[in-house]
């Protein structure tokens, strides 16, 4: 059954479903044999593109809005070692390494979509949740070039 989100989050939650792709992309990729500095370069790339930011502004529409509350403290927690995880696929591509990365992003997402976000909408209610809706939605230009290399597929 489908999650009915606030409009407010449905930016976030639209994040969320290409974070899956991510987590589903690089479990694709392992599966087929592809060679492990290819996966690791789009995922690299993804976090460049996408995932650094959605976290920022995660981090900025929720922290202050609702300081130390424990779901954000694990929000970040789970940040922070993803965002370790990558910095160290970097220097080495590992599939053990990529597969945790895989099943982080995937878990973390779980979490917030079934966790903190109904959380948060009920501690934060509608108008103010309204009101950080320009650090929710974020930057509106396209980001770049997509990925051409659909190792994936």
């Amino acid at each position: 059954m489908a999650l009915k989100r606030s409009p407010q989050l449905q930016p976030f939650s639209r994040e969320h479903h290409e974070g899956l792709l991510l987590a589903w992309k690089i479990r694709r990729g392992l599966a087929s044999g592809i060679a492990l500095p290819r996966i690791a370069d789009y995922v690299l790339w993804y976090w460049n593109r996408a995932l650094e930011d959605h976290f920022r502004r995660e981090e900025a529409a929720f922290h202050p809005a609702l300081p130390g509350a424990p779901g954000l403290q694990r929000m970040q927690e789970e940040h922070e070692e993803i965002e370790g995880l990558l910095q160290v696929l970097a220097q080495i591509p590992d599939e053990a390494l990529l597969e945790e990365i895989a099943a982080k992003v995937h878990d973390h997402i779980r979490f917030e979509e079934r966790e903190l976000f109904p959380w948060i909408e009920e501690a934060l209610g509608t108008e103010r949740l309204d009101a950080l809706q320009v650090l929710i939605e974020g930057k509106k230009e396209n980001a770049g070039p997509g990925w051409a290399d659909e190792f994936w597929r």
